[in-house]
């Protein structure tokens, strides 16, 4: 048989067996890292694939025994996988998992699957990101702190020796035990002067048999940024009194813990210190403000945050009552401006105002002498006319008294 066409039957029988599953693909959950694809090689009109294994992998011979290869005709440049780690930037990173008794055996192991693959995209190191777990049922039980591994190695294998504590769901409890616990100086959280972002993340299946609104706000007003994952049965209502704000960032469901891999990428674009503040990576209609693993939306002056935290409306200062204006208030586009009634003057301070003080001016009457004879002739002719009607009335009773004599 011709040599070359044995290669080529050996590496079409490997590319079947091993090639639809290389680096890019995942099989019941489970990724497969075992192969990975070269450039096709060319035989006259056939395209061959072309897989090789990776170092340590048992793969079979790449010359039947019988075949004596060919000198090379070309060298194949193998590129290793590149770390898809993120290099961007430090963060104490507690996990906050869901072990109840809801959660079976086999979606446990999916949730420790999808633990390992983020720690897989994270740069950790003692000086980089460290990881925490907090297993909570019931109970919560912490099962590595901050500083107990500093290496990927060692955090997947403790991760992989976790065992479900069933029970209960006692959410408010675990967010309370990483507050005290996981998050401490003691157990490896950086001082706040280092400004090391503090991230939660919790994942969880059910509905909280404990108050979480309190602890969770506390924890957030920590400093604390919490993503909440809700699988099948979550209630949504809960996870969003557990996140950070703004939800649409920090709430997440997947259907079933056989899906909930596909988080890691989001994740991982989300916590690799990727500039969230980028054109189309944002909602925000004014200002966006990347917070310490996302954003939150602020308003130019003049404008208001409206509920849903993204958009901006004008804000009438004057119907607000937002001013100090001691008169009138007249709003402008990004402001206000004072005014004062009629009679009053806009003191220097541009808020407060003043009466106006107005002269009276005295005009001397040029005919003032005439003035004064007209009117003492209408005083005469009015005593004349009292000093008549006296008279008459002196008359009408003097008559009246002399009859009565």
């Amino acid at each position: 048989m011709d040599p070359f066409l044995s290669r080529a039957l050996l590496y079409t029988f490997g590319f079947l067996l091993v090639g639809v599953h290389g680096t890019h693909y995942r099989m019941y959950g489970y990724p497969i890292h075992n192969s990975y694809m070269l450039p096709p090689m060319v035989h006259g009109s056939a395209v061959l694939p072309v897989v090789v294994p990776k170092p340590g992998i048992l793969a079979s011979p790449p010359h039947p025994a019988n075949v004596r290869p060919k000198p090379e005709t070309r060298t194949l440049q193998v590129n290793q996988p590149t770390d898809n780690a993120c290099k961007s930037r430090p963060l104490d990173l507690v996990f906050i998992i869901d072990s109840s008794r809801s959660v079976r055996p086999q979606e446990f192991e999916k949730v420790k699957i999808f633990l390992s693959d983020m720690i897989d995209t994270l740069d950790t190191g003692e000086r980089a990101t460290r990881v925490a777990v907090v297993n909570y049922a019931s109970t919560v039980k912490t099962e590595f702190f901050l500083k107990t591994y500093f290496n990927k190695a060692a955090m997947k294998k403790a991760v992989s020796l976790i065992n479900p504590l069933s029970t209960g769901t006692m959410t408010g409890l675990a967010i309370q035990t990483a507050l005290d616990e996981a998050f401490t100086e003691e157990s490896g959280a950086r001082h706040v002067t280092f400004k090391i972002p503090k991230v939660a993340i919790i994942v969880t299946d059910g509905r909280p048999q404990d108050r979480v609104q309190d602890v969770a706000a506390r924890a957030r007003a920590s400093g604390i940024e919490i993503y909440a994952v809700g699988v099948d049965r979550a209630d949504i209502q809960s996870l969003k009194l557990m996140a950070s704000e703004p939800l649409d960032d920090h709430v997440f469901y997947v259907e079933t813990y056989g899906v909930i891999e596909k988080l890691t990428s989001k994740f991982k674009e989300t916590l690799c210190g990727v500039d969230v503040c980028a054109p189309g990576r944002h909602d925000c209609e004014h200002i966006c403000t990347a917070t310490a693993t996302s954003y939150q939306c602020k308003c130019r002056n003049g404008y208001i945050l409206n509920p849903d935290k993204k958009t901006c409306s004008r804000i009438d200062v004057c119907a607000l009552g937002r001013h100090e204006c001691e008169h009138i208030c007249v709003a402008s586009a990004t402001s206000y401006q004072c005014k004062c009634r009629n009679g009053y003057s806009l003191n220097p301070d541009k808020k407060t105002c003043s009466q106006e003080v107005r002269s009276v001016v005295q005009i001397e009457d040029p005919c003032k002498c005439e003035n004064l004879v007209a009117f003492q002739g209408q005083v005469n002719t009015y005593i004349e006319s009292l000093t008549t009607k006296l008279d008459e009335l002196t008359k009408k009773l003097q008559v009246y008294e002399g009859r009565r004599n």
